[in-house]
């Protein structure tokens, strides 16, 4: 894959950039392009760095989330985004389309996870099950279009396929989500997860970041809503 890496934002610490659908954040037994050695590659092209670009991994996306994702480009930076992310000071929000309407509109989920590392997939279990994992988010239905549903996804915690499986949990599979039941309405399309909103401070001057950025608009299923309306930013030509 060698799509062209969309910067947001850059300065001497940090990278904010898009991450593409289908794309693994880091490299993985596929061997397939994957972001982070994007973003290394640009910065060692741009700077004209010899040998290999330091880039900090701080969070990750699942392989088929795609969103708005910040590397660090010193170890320091590196540190102390971990330690954001460690203390809960690291906002990330999500859009998704999911199959169905949720029975509550706004809730609180709170789960235990368990990930069976044989076929990459996470269960929701009793919490006293070895390996499981607190899992929480917060989720708000903001429009109903038929069979499917845009809710604004905040993740509490971090876990692996977390937003995927606990929303399969209250019966409302993301769209497109063959791995969890998804894929009832279409099958083959992307997962309808997008990581639209990060909020960080600035791991030097300590200024609070936003950025913002919008999901395929034109493309089902998000074509069926009006996304702008939950988002606060200028939508790119």
């Amino acid at each position: 894959m060698n799509e062209e890496l969309v910067v947001l934002y850059e300065d001497n610490h940090i990278i904010v950039v898009v991450k593409p659908h289908n794309m693994p954040t880091q490299e993985d037994s596929s061997k397939d392009r994957d972001l982070l050695t994007a973003v290394k590659d640009y910065i060692k092209t741009k700077y004209d760095k010899p040998g290999e670009a330091f880039v900090g991994l701080v969070h990750r996306l699942d392989r088929p989330t795609a969103g708005v994702m910040v590397f660090a480009k010193t170890s320091k930076a590196a540190a102390r985004l971990t330690e954001q992310m460690k203390e809960g000071e690291f906002e990330k929000k999500y859009l998704a389309v999911v199959v169905g309407t949720p029975r509550d509109r706004r809730s609180r989920l709170t789960n235990y996870l368990v990930k069976d590392e044989a076929n990459n997939m996470v269960k929701i279990a009793p919490a006293m099950i070895e390996g499981a994992k607190k899992a929480v988010l917060d989720y708000n239905t903001l429009e109903s279009a038929g069979q499917v549903s845009l809710v604004d996804v905040r993740l509490i915690t971090g876990r692996s396929h977390q937003a995927r499986v606990q929303l399969m949990g209250i019966g409302c599979p993301i769209y497109g989500d063959a791995k969890y039941g998804g894929d009832s309405l279409k099958k083959g399309a992307n997962l309808a997860l997008f990581a639209y909103s990060l909020r960080f401070a600035h791991p030097t001057t300590k200024e609070i970041m936003t950025f913002k950025v919008f999901p395929p608009v034109e493309n089902s299923p998000w074509k069926f809503f009006n996304v702008p309306k939950y988002i606060n930013v200028v939508k790119p030509d």
